[in-house]
């Protein structure tokens, strides 16, 4: 199956550390073997024949691919940096302009017909959904990082926020959270919420708020708008992911929001059924988890690999 394939890659791209040892290790023991002149073929002259050296096949260039991803907006500045690794590493591969969106957004545009190679999203149920459409290919899904949701302030700003039940504050006005029905940071933010009784639905996505909030939300259509409107001075406060903060000029963390509050934040990553550059796609993948250099990429923008 597809996910052991992943699974090996992973194995493969470790165990190729030890290597150079095996080889060292080869070479000093190995002892070469003497020839017996005698059982080379005679020549014309009558003397041993020279052994002639067999004409080698010229490899052949691999064949160039060009990749197309579905991200998530929260991985604008990370993935692209991740990718120009990839393509140093393998110059075959390239990478069309990837469309950064709303999860939820980009599963409807596949669910739709849109082409891709490799779809990452913010939350396992925009995944599970773009599944249950048939798109993505069988084996190939994987966790890829985890993330925290964070209520941000305006940079500098004195504002205080130490609980969750903060919200309920006159202090606040606006609140800025994503769109619930393509936003799965509003949704982790709703979740949130339905912890101290403040929207209707558990699943974070659809509910209502409680009448002490209700006037005070503004919702964005992405993450990224939630963060601006924060930065602008247009609300207070606003949830969104620990990685924003890295990605957004003016916000930082106010208060990190308990992990119990919410569901785990995970993104999921897979090849879509439909591409036809399913193994690179799988590949891609595994440099994405297993890279010293990418690990380095995402770790400096706030995700955690998993």
């Amino acid at each position: 199956m597809r996910k052991k394939k992943l699974a090996a890659l992973k194995g493969i791209a470790a165990a190729l550390c030890a290597f150079p040892l095996v080889f060292a290790l080869a070479a000093c023991g190995a002892q070469p073997e003497p020839k017996d002149e005698a059982s080379a073929p005679p020549s014309a002259t009558g003397t041993p024949a020279a052994q002639e050296p067999a004409d080698e096949p010229a490899d052949e260039p691999a064949a160039e691919v060009e990749l197309q991803i579905f991200a998530a907006n929260s991985l604008e500045k990370a993935l692209p940096e991740v990718q120009a690794l990839y393509t140093e590493a393998h110059p075959e591969v390239t990478f069309a302009e990837t469309q950064f969106k709303a999860s939820g957004d980009l599963v409807e545009q596949i669910g739709a017909g849109a082409q891709a190679d490799l779809l990452i999203t913010a939350s396992k149920g925009s995944m599970d959904t773009a599944s249950e459409q048939g798109a993505i290919a069988e084996g190939s899904r994987i966790d890829m990082f985890a993330n925290d949701l964070v209520v941000v302030r305006a940079k500098g700003s004195d504002i205080a926020f130490s609980s969750l039940e903060d919200v309920r504050s006159d202090a606040f006005s606006k609140i800025a959270i994503g769109d619930a029905a393509t936003v799965p940071a509003g949704q982790y933010a709703n979740q949130a919420l339905n912890s101290i009784g403040l929207y209707s639905d558990e699943s974070g996505k659809d509910g209502a708020y409680d009448a002490a909030i209700e006037g005070k939300v503004v919702l964005a259509d992405k993450v990224g708008t939630a963060a601006n409107y924060v930065a602008t001075g247009d609300c207070q406060i606003g949830f969104v992911y620990t990685s924003d903060i890295y990605r957004y000029d003016g916000i930082e963390a106010a208060f990190t929001v308990p992990a119990d509050a919410h569901k785990d934040i995970v993104y999921p990553g897979a090849a879509l059924q439909a591409s036809e550059h399913g193994d690179v796609a799988d590949d891609f993948l595994v440099f994405c988890m297993t890279d010293p250099g990418a690990q380095a990429v995402w770790s400096q923008y706030g995700f955690e690999v998993l």
